[in-house]
């Protein structure tokens, strides 16, 4: 887990119902940071300087959007809560985790110019997912072997024909 162990930076916030790209822009957001959704309202990470700063800024944007927001930092009720939250997050990042490994398998039968791009694709995946990944699941070193896999078949191919990966491939 990252952060002081225990602790966790949560956000109450209300958004005005219109115009709904308001709430939709703030829950994407909170998405890509991986917070989890607590109740209507009310979301939570794990506390560290970098959670606390993407929360404050959100609670800031909200504020200038018209709504109303207060950013806690604390501790949950009991040790079962707190797994509880923490088993919510890592799920979720498993199932982001098998997606790109699916993606990745089936990538790897594809010709070596749609393997090229699969794996820049899938690499810039891992990263995003990675930044939202407080709890790593399982999963999440199967689809990092997968996309490594895939890149190192682009690799062998442009060793092979000399031929970068950004090239078209030429047919005789």
């Amino acid at each position: 887990m990252t952060g002081t162990a225990g602790q966790w930076v949560l956000l109450a916030y209300r958004i005005p119902r219109q115009p709904s790209t308001l709430r939709i822009t703030i829950w994407r957001k909170l998405y890509r940071l991986g917070a989890a959704r607590l109740g209507d309202g009310l979301v939570a990470l794990p506390a560290d300087a970098r959670t606390r700063e993407q929360i404050d800024w959100i609670a800031e944007e909200i504020g200038e959007m018209g709504g109303s927001s207060t950013v806690w930092l604390a501790a949950a009720g009991s040790a079962a809560q707190e797994k509880a939250i923490a088993t919510e997050m890592r799920t979720a990042r498993a199932a982001e985790y098998r997606a790109v490994l699916d993606q990745a398998e089936a990538a790897a039968r594809a010709r070596p110019g749609e393997r090229s791009r699969a794996a820049k694709r899938l690499q810039a995946e891992l990263r995003r997912i990675g930044r939202r990944d407080y709890f790593p699941p399982a999963e999440r070193e199967a689809a990092q072997r997968a996309v490594r896999a895939l890149a190192d078949t682009v690799s062998d191919i442009d060793a092979d024909t000399g031929v970068g990966a950004g090239a078209s491939e030429v047919t005789r």
